[in-house]
């Protein structure tokens, strides 16, 4: 038979098929993207800094039931009482989540709304309402998708058809979809009962726990600029209705609440007397204003600083359900006051429980159960806030950045909105996953970009908001400030919210730093140049921070403006150098920063003062860059991406509504496959294999509609990582199927098999976990990588519904076929995992593990294992019908101990000594076992035979039966019985056996003297044992044999030689 080797991808015949030529306009699948199931992306995690929690809801009657909504992170569900925690979101189009609101009387409705309600200048948006009739196991979309955030929802506590929807809208722009919206026929239809206008939406609503048809409104005037924002105006205002929304009556100053122009709002009202309605009111004078009619007449009781700080951000109040005079004020901290406001005291404030509250639960029937949602996750107390517990494992962290160093196991880093900026593990050799004990924060603040020294990686650079940046030592924790300044004191340099930062790829030293101008530095930050002009457009109006927040003043420097926010030094020319920035700049230099070309006017259809968050120099052109650039600050949600390949002469934009969803936020070209490109948007991820002509969304693993912010590509391994805005940090293991997918797309498939490059692998030590080693249910620990190697071939059988297994044979240097691993394959892309072990020579109890992962005992074929192959290169062939394909995968030492080479092939001779032993001493087991397989055919063919020379025969049959068994038990030791924990108290020939091997399997020096012993005494074991063997078979089995043939029983086996040396 004639073997072809494969070493190029064929079956994209039957992906061409499924293009969709003739209908642009669609969110077309332009490859059949099932074919990559097995690629599966991995969520590392972390989930210690958790994320924004921005809406919570109980079951009431069964509190241990917790939903949990987050900013941009979908929907979680707890059945344990915030012990476990699972994402329940995850198949809809939207991520971000504003309100909850569960039908008490049947807890399976639960209505969600979504676009979260608190508008910083990083928030995301909605798109509409829905609903679940089976407790969050599937949803339904029932529209208002066009109000981008809702803030609440109520469901009539009698009737869960009759819903109120509260949409704060967009605060990017101006929408007729703002205002309270009311269902009577559970969603089929809408009516906005409660409208201002496009200014003004809900900043807040409350019913009347008494009285469903009382219902107040906190309509909320607000707005906000890519450089400003504003809170409050005339328009807002405090309205209630007492029948239901039919009419509503706006309360003012004559009602005793403050004059003039009015912002934010916290409402709350307490079962326990509802006439008390509690007021938290942003105006000139922010205060606390309370009424003791049901509404109708408020007065002032606090406008101390102790109620809030932040409106716009967060403005809650909450009512003890059974204490009308307790009440609870979210906001920074979290404020506690016994007597009806008049005066607080802190329950929550900057440590213990991460600030910044958002989102509040008590349960009615047991007040002292709370439940905190905070932009750090969310916190449960059962004692009234004495004590708190912390949601370790809900890892909705809003990542901003990624990057990777080169280490083995490689480490992820990057900093999160609010949460700092942290370092960790892509994958590790412990066991029981990647625990959040495993990351280390490295710098504090809002997290940013991190830079680690590509030199040392113990060294690097970490950011914070506002331009802050340090060099930081994660081995120490020291972080030195090197935040670069201008040589002119009179000039003030403008950093963004999220400063951009660069590593020089020509120079480990050199880092490039954004303010309005470029930094450069040459020496690790001690000192830095400015290489540039202000690149930004300058324009003064964009530049009054110090005025920003409305009613209320917040400068945070979240509106910084006029800033780079994006620089790429080109990989190719040390010379090449491009800026973006937020107010639609990209500016490239090719002489080191000398002269400087604006060419922002090229990008054809993208809006002016448009942000340039991210562009992407090419590996391959130093005239080729990929720039990102996104509108939504402006209310504009299109995708914008672009490519030129002429230093921004000209571009060509290669995404659009028509190609993605979602507005684009990042993009990453393979380096080693230039038609392989990664595309992230508000929502998903994108891969194109045509160079970004089409685009394809991928699911595997991956949530249906994440932020994916960030990406970058570990070169050594051929992991993408992704940093999300919401679900903390996801790793494709090994793209290099994908490379070869793009390699040759369009090209008509010529073969069934193809076999893809293997990553290396390493035999690595694998360690227990730190901490708890029974850690029970609430100890996050997300997906590690497969120990040992990853072996993959594609398959193209498209036409056979049964496909046959794939074989794959590993040989060595040598040529010896040293395991086989058998799988059902699936069509497209498939893994093996191989446990870079080699299979044994005799078959033998597994001492070491077997084929490994899918190629192992879960497929039905095993081969015992006789321990670690030796380092060195392998040729893995895959077989299949009549097609083969080959490839290699090398094999490495624990990097950590690099033993020695020599030892190890002594220790491996030394395996196969013990082996050859073994397999003597099995073939010999083995014919005992025959031998009472033979006894017990007979007595069964006798049973019925009434005859006295084949009755004697039987007797002499059960006393050779209790002679096999006397035999085997020298070499498997005496059998027991009895309950309980039974042990031979001296170990059995065949313990002896396994003894040398363990002891050598689990060292990596040479054999020494206790294998050696070990193995002299399983030889003197098994030769005790043989005489036994040898004497029954030779007499007593002997005398059998001829006793059945003389009766015409011949079912008697030749009996084999065994020699022990």
């Amino acid at each position: 038979m004639k073997k072809r080797i494969l070493t190029q991808m064929g079956f994209l015949s039957l992906l061409i098929l499924l293009m969709f030529p003739f209908q642009p306009a669609l969110f077309a699948q332009k490859v059949d993207m099932d074919q990559f199931k097995s690629m599966k992306a991995r969520s590392v995690g972390p989930a210690a800094m958790s994320g924004r929690i921005t809406a919570i809801d109980a079951v009431d009657e069964n509190p241990q039931i917790i939903y949990a909504g987050s900013a941009s992170g979908g929907l979680w569900k707890s059945t344990s009482g915030g012990i476990t925690w699972t994402p329940i979101f995850d198949e809809e189009k939207v991520h971000s989540i504003g309100a909850i609101s569960i039908y008490q009387k049947n807890p399976n409705i639960i209505w969600v709304g979504t676009g979260e309600g608190n508008p910083r200048n990083s928030l995301n948006m909605g798109l509409g309402v829905y609903r679940s009739m089976d407790a969050g196991q599937t949803w339904q979309a029932m529209g208002l998708e066009k109000t981008k955030a809702i803030h609440r929802i109520i469901v009539h506590p009698d009737d869960p058809n009759t819903v109120y929807v509260g949409a704060i809208g967009s605060p990017w722009g101006e929408q007729e979809d703002r205002g309270l919206y009311k269902t009577t026929d559970g969603g089929k239809t809408w009516k906005k009962i409660l409208y201002i206008d496009t200014k003004t939406g809900v900043g807040e609503m409350i019913m009347d726990p008494n009285n469903p048809n009382k219902i107040f409104v906190n309509m909320w005037e607000h707005r906000r600029y890519p450089w400003f924002f504003k809170s409050g105006g005339p328009s807002s205002g405090l309205h209630v209705t007492i029948d239901g929304g039919e009419t509503w009556k706006k309360l003012d100053d004559k009602n005793g609440l403050p004059k003039g122009d009015l912002g934010r709002m916290g409402l709350a009202m307490s079962k326990a007397n509802s006439q008390k309605v509690y007021a938290l009111i942003e105006s000139s004078k922010n205060a606390l204003y309370v009424s003791e009619d049901g509404g109708s007449n408020f007065k002032l009781v606090n406008d101390k600083a102790e109620i809030g700080d932040r409106p716009f951000y967060y403005f809650e109040i909450h009512a003890d359900p059974k204490n009308a005079d307790r009440i609870y004020t979210l906001y920074s901290r979290v404020g506690i006051s016994e007597d009806g406001g008049r005066s607080f005291t802190q329950m929550l404030s900057y440590e213990g429980v991460h600030p910044d509250h958002h989102a509040w639960y008590i349960n009615p029937n047991d007040p002292k159960l709370m439940i905190d949602g905070n932009d750090g996750g969310l916190n449960i107390t059962r004692d009234g806030g004495k004590t708190w517990y912390f949601a370790e494992n809900i890892p909705v962290g809003q990542w901003y950045h990624v990057n990777v160093d080169n280490e083995v196991p490689y480490n992820i880093y990057g900093g999160l909105q609010d949460n700092g900026s942290w370092v960790g593990p892509a994958y590790v050799w412990r066991r029981d996953g990647i625990r959040n004990t495993y990351w280390q924060e490295i710098m504090f603040g809002d997290g940013f970009d991190v830079v680690p020294d590509p030199a040392d990686s113990r060294y690097g650079y970490a950011m914070s908001q506002g331009g802050n940046v340090g060099r930081y030592d994660k081995e120490t924790g020291h972080t030195r400030t090197v935040r670069p300044t201008h040589p002119d004191k009179d000039v003030f340099l403008r950093f963004n919210w999220n400063a951009a930062i660069a590593q020089d790829p020509h120079s480990n030293t050199t880092v490039y730093y954004g303010s309005q101008f470029l930094h450069k530095s040459s020496n690790r930050g001690e000192t830095w140049e400015v290489i540039s002009p202000d690149l930004t457009t300058n324009d003064p109006e964009k530049q009054k921070q110090q005025e920003t927040g409305g009613l209320t003043f917040d400068v945070t420097g979240a509106e910084n403006h006029t800033t780079i926010i994006a620089i790429a030094p080109s990989p190719v020319d040390p010379n090449v150098i491009w800026v973006g920035t937020d107010d639609g700049n990209v500016q490239v230099t090719k002489d080191g920063g000398k002269t400087w070309t604006n060419t922002a006017a090229k990008l054809t259809g993208l809006p002016k003062a448009s942000w340039i968050p991210q562009i992407q120099a090419s590996k391959y052109d130093a005239g080729e860059a990929w720039i990102i650039a996104n509108n939504y600050r402006n209310n504009d949600f299109s995708a914008y991406a672009y490519r030129t390949k002429n230093y921004g002469t000209s571009y060509e934009r290669i995404a659009d509504d028509s190609k993605v969803w979602g507005y684009t936020l990042s993009i990453v070209q393979d380096p080693v496959e230039p038609n392989l490109v990664f595309l992230g948007t508000e929502y998903g991820l994108y891969v194109s294999f045509d160079n970004a002509k089409t685009w394809n969304q991928w699911r595997h693993g991956y949530p249906n509609a994440v932020s994916t912010y960030d990406m970058v590509i570990q070169e050594r391994e051929a992991d993408l990582v992704i940093g999300t805005f919401g679900r903390s940090i996801y790793v494709l293991d090994d793209i290099r199927p994908l490379r070869e997918f793009a390699k040759n797309m369009g090209k008509t498939p010529t073969n069934k098999l193809t076999a893809i490059s293997s990553p290396d692998a390493y035999q690595a030590e694998i360690h227990q976990p730190h901490g708890e080693r029974f850690p029970a249910d609430g100890k996050y620990a997300a997906e590690n990588r497969d120990f040992g190697g990853r072996l993959s071939f594609i398959l193209n059988d498209p036409g056979k519904e049964k496909l046959d297994s794939v074989v794959v044979s590993i040989f060595n240097e040598q040529g010896e076929q040293i395991r086989t691993i058998k799988r059902l394959p699936n069509q497209g892309v498939n893994r093996v995992s191989w446990n870079l072990d080699r299979k044994s020579s005799v078959e033998t109890p597994s001492f070491g593990g077997g084929g490994g992962g899918q190629g192992g005992r879960s497929r039905g074929f095993y081969e015992a294992s006789a321990g670690d192959a030796l380092p060195g290169k392998y040729k893995i062939v895959f077989k299949y019908g009549e097609d083969t394909a080959e490839t290699s995968i090398m094999v490495y030492s624990d990097p950590r101990i690099q033993p020695n080479l020599a030892d190890l092939k002594a220790r491996e001779e030394f395996i196969k000594q013990t082996e050859a032993l073994t397999g003597e001493v099995m073939k010999a087991t083995r014919q005992l076992d025959d031998a009472k397989k033979t006894i017990d055919k007979l007595l069964a063919y006798a049973k019925d035979v009434d005859n006295e020379e084949v009755k004697a025969l039987v007797k002499l049959a059960n006393e050779t039966k209790k002679k096999v068994d006397s035999t085997r038990e020298e070499f498997y030791g005496p059998t027991r019985e009895g309950q309980g924990i039974v042990r031979n108290l001296y170990p059995s020939t065949m313990t002896r056996l396994y003894a040398p091997r363990s002891y050598a399997n689990s060292s990596n020096s040479a054999p020494g003297p206790t294998e050696m012993r070990l193995l002299q005494q399983a030889k003197e074991s098994a030769e005790s044992a043989m005489k036994v063997w040898t004497d029954f078979f030779e007499n007593d089995w002997k005398q059998f044999e001829e006793k059945a043939k003389a009766t015409q029983i011949d079912i008697f086996k030749e009996i084999e030689k065994v020699e022990i040396k």
